[in-house]
């Protein structure tokens, strides 16, 4: 299959008063489209760290991340800003959803970014809700939806700008069982039937039970 992230001798250093941890220690991964992928690990094992490396949030100290061709390592602060932007979509254990804004607003926030004209992006902020469940909730600000809600406008919004892959970040870490049931539901049937490509980082064993593929860190290296 065509690998669409490529991650080779990645490393990432961090100092902490005198000492210095390796969170990431010389890490090679190809991450191929359609992938339902988990990483998975004990806190402090880089799972975080890693996935902010492939979404341009965090930079390395030594190594590369290729993504369709795009090196991220090598992008200026401007350019990683746009590569952002236009290519990966981001689920985050606590929503990050702007909370003046209604559903439909924080989803066409991005589209907005990207210039898409504003008919355009209702129309698709719409679809995009009502494909995560909440075709009845798009005027709804975050305050007035449930955790699982503000989940699922999260991965609504993550899709918007049609991203090249997804990255959650523990997405099921405050919700309860049932919604995240839902939650997982909804992203493995957008996986299956859109070829969307998901990576994850969770401690969750029904992320796991649903993964196609599971890469375990320990120590900022790869065990398994």
């Amino acid at each position: 299959m065509e690998n669409i992230i490529e991650i080779n001798n990645l490393t990432k250093i961090y100092k902490e008063d005198a000492e210095v941890v390796k969170a990431l220690d010389n890490i090679s991964i190809n991450i191929s489209k359609g992938e339902f992928t988990a990483i998975v690990g004990p806190s402090g094992s880089g799972k975080t760290t890693l996935l902010n490396m492939i979404g341009g949030l965090d930079a390395p100290a030594s190594g590369t991340i290729v993504v369709d061709g795009i090196e991220v390592t090598k992008l200026s602060t401007n350019d990683l800003i746009n590569f952002r932007r236009d290519n990966v979509g981001f689920v985050f254990q606590a929503y990050n959803l702007i909370p003046v804004l209604t559903a439909k607003e924080n989803v066409t926030f991005i589209m907005d970014l990207q210039g898409v004209p504003t008919k355009q992006s209702s129309a698709r902020a719409i679809e995009l809700l009502k494909n995560v469940g909440l075709g009845d909730r798009i005027d709804a600000r975050p305050s007035k939806l449930s955790g699982g809600q503000q989940q699922r406008v999260a991965v609504a919004r993550a899709l918007a700008s049609k991203p090249k892959f997804i990255l959650a970040d523990e997405p099921t870490a405050n919700l309860d069982g049932k919604s995240a049931e839902t939650l997982l539901d909804i992203m493995e049937k957008l996986n299956e039937e859109e070829n969307i490509t998901f990576i994850f980082s969770t401690h969750d064993q029904r992320v796991m039970q649903k993964a196609r593929r599971i890469i375990t860190l320990e120590d900022g290296k790869i065990v398994s």
